[in-house]
């Protein structure tokens, strides 16, 4: 048994007698999760290290909810889930370095273009800028997807202020103004997003489809819905180097 693995059933064991009926209720949320995580990941990551990992932070959250605070448990519980997933998926780091340099490489190159022509950077110029072909710069999007869900969601505001409801009681005022002005800044990056992107990124994170449902949304196959989404995140980063840097 993996140590991830003994961690969580050590764990379980001891929410055995109380809360043994949520953590059955709540184990499809956990594979659900996932599932959803492994649709762009490298093939060498586990699904059930994800799934171990979910299970430990679903196990947290039933220590820690607090209902006082205006969330729902299922709202708090997806946040912690998803967070301990991706705390292990850091923890290993599959992409290669080369991925995180390239992927670094091309949100600068997004940043200049957007900068200098004060409109999306568009596929070609991307290309053209770094001196590859079309086809090589969108096989290196395809690369960089597994890279880029962790950086997605090193944008999203669960790690800027929270779930909706559940306040740090320590944060004081200054941070709090930062925790706004970082939501509003990425809602107004997300909106700018050209309207495909902007349509692959709210599918896949706010209806939770997957890559291939996606595509068949849109009409495109599974690799270019990929594509799509990790250029949409390349652009996202480009434009909130303020707060993440490149």
């Amino acid at each position: 048994m993996s140590g991830m693995a003994a961690t969580a059933e050590k764990t379980v064991e001891g929410f055995a007698q109380t809360d043994n009926e949520q953590i059955v209720m709540y184990t499809p949320l956990v594979k659900r999760i996932a599932y959803h995580l492994m649709s762009r990941l490298p093939p060498n990551v586990q699904q059930d290290d994800l799934i171990q990992a979910g299970l430990i932070g679903l196990l947290e959250a039933l220590r820690n909810y607090d209902a006082t605070q205006g969330a729902s448990f299922q709202t708090y519980a997806r946040i912690r889930i998803r967070g301990a997933m991706l705390d292990e998926i850091r923890k290993n780091d599959w992409a290669p370095r080369s991925v995180h340099r390239k992927a670094r490489m091309v949100a600068e190159v997004v940043r200049e273009i957007e900068h200098k022509t004060g409109r999306d950077a568009r596929d070609h110029e991307i290309a053209d800028a770094l001196q590859v072909t079309l086809e090589d710069y969108h096989q290196l999007l395809q690369e960089a997807s597994g890279h880029r869900v962790f950086s997605y969601d090193e944008l999203d505001i669960e790690n800027h202020g929270g779930a909706p409801g559940m306040a740090d009681r320590d944060k004081g005022p200054l941070e709090g103004l930062q925790t706004e002005d970082f939501k509003r800044s990425l809602a107004e990056a997300i909106a700018g997003l050209p309207e495909r992107e902007r349509m692959v990124m709210s599918l896949y994170y706010d209806e939770e489809l997957n890559l291939r449902e996606i595509g068949a949304v849109i009409g495109v196959s599974e690799s270019r819905v990929c594509q799509i989404h990790s250029q949409a995140v390349i652009r996202l980063q480009s434009r909130m180097n303020q707060w993440i840097g490149l």
